[in-house]
């Protein structure tokens, strides 16, 4: 034999064994983690905290999930939904953060304003964004100004002209910022009364004539709740909070009226945060091989045709993205120039003093 094929059988020999050993290793580590995650769930209950009110957007996001996402989940858990309502979404955030257990069996999604709050340096906030367990985001949001047939307020030039009351939860939700942002940039006289609890109080508000309308809305949800209303053209879309025409409906965007490089900077800031969509949490430190398993799930039930379908039905838009893309995109937006954050409070201020000038 020569030495040159000795030498290949001899490594061939050394070789092969080498790599079947490494690959049944890894076989039997993957196995090992599946069946701890297994283990972990199985005969246990996932608890999904909802930080708003039922009968919102958010709650309704929620609960479709629920009834679908156990089949994607080693050991196939109960998965019960709860409302733990508070500070627009903020109890429950903080909740989330500093109780909750870290052990997987804990998420929970919240208004999406909410996570904005520690840039802002708002001391009730007690929560780092960047540290909570990424699971997933729902959809990217389009946001409206909507109003009530009757109100008045058929255009941004007349909230211009004069004072309208417009309705939110509290201080830290999306429809507390946005007419609170839009006064300062564009010149409207919105007054915010705030204190609802959830969006379903807040457009029958609405109805009743206390308040004008909603300045900050998601698209999404009054297609799931409001479509009825809607197409009988009793509520208005007065404008689009973002660029440009949106192809559903026929809406100036807010972008015409701003006139200003920082008018247009604070509003490219708070459409920014929309791209954060609904999004889903847990707990910082949950173990790693049940958050992948929970993100990987999300990622499942976020595709399958029977969840899809249902969504369709009640009018809900999917559009996800993973929990490694929204963990960048929360640290991204913790590296906004303090300049343009400074704006945006300054605006919240305002509305704070109107707000208390209304009690």
């Amino acid at each position: 034999m020569s030495s040159r094929f000795a030498f290949r059988r001899a490594l061939t020999g050394a070789v092969l064994p080498t790599a079947l050993f490494a690959s049944a290793l890894f076989a039997s580590v993957a196995n090992a983690a599946e069946t701890s995650v297994e283990s972990a769930y199985k005969g246990k209950t996932l608890t999904f905290i909802v930080a708003l009110a039922a009968g919102g957007g958010y709650d309704q996001y929620a609960r479709t999930i629920a009834r679908h996402i156990d089949q994607y989940i080693p050991g196939k858990p109960g998965v019960v939904v709860q409302n733990m309502t508070g500070a627009a979404g903020m109890k429950a955030t903080n909740w989330l953060y500093s109780i909750a257990p870290r052990d997987g069996l804990t998420i929970g999604t919240t208004q999406r304003s909410v996570l904005v709050e520690p840039l802002y340096g708002t001391k009730e906030a007690t929560f780092d964004p960047t540290k909570f367990s990424w699971l997933a985001s729902l959809n990217q949001d389009v946001f409206i100004a909507a109003t009530w047939k009757g109100s008045g307020l058929d255009s941004l030039d007349d909230a211009k002209a004069r004072e309208f009351h417009v309705a939110a939860d509290g201080p830290a939700s999306d429809d507390y910022v946005w007419p609170a942002v839009i006064n300062s940039v564009i010149g409207t006289k919105f007054k915010v009364v705030a204190g609802y609890n959830g969006k379903a109080e807040e457009r029958l508000s609405v109805k009743r004539g206390e308040t004008a309308g909603l300045i900050g809305w998601s698209w999404a949800a009054l297609q799931s709740t409001e479509w009825d209303d809607y197409k009988a053209g009793n509520w208005r879309i007065v404008s689009y909070l973002g660029k440009g025409k949106h192809p559903e409906f026929d809406a100036p965007s807010i972008y015409d009226d701003a006139k200003t490089p920082e008018a247009k900077e604070t509003l490219d800031f708070l459409v920014g945060t929309l791209i954060l969509g609904r999004p889903v949490f847990a707990p910082p430190e949950i173990p790693k091989d049940r958050e992948a398993a929970l993100r990987n799930a999300f990622d499942k039930v976020l595709k399958d045709p029977t969840f899809l379908a249902e969504t369709e039905k009640q009018k809900l838009e999917i559009s996800p993205d993973t929990g490694a893309v929204l963990a960048e995109r929360v640290a991204k937006l913790y590296r906004t120039p303090t300049a343009i954050v400074d704006r945006v409070q300054a605006a919240r201020k305002q509305a704070d003093q109107q707000r208390a000038s209304l009690k």
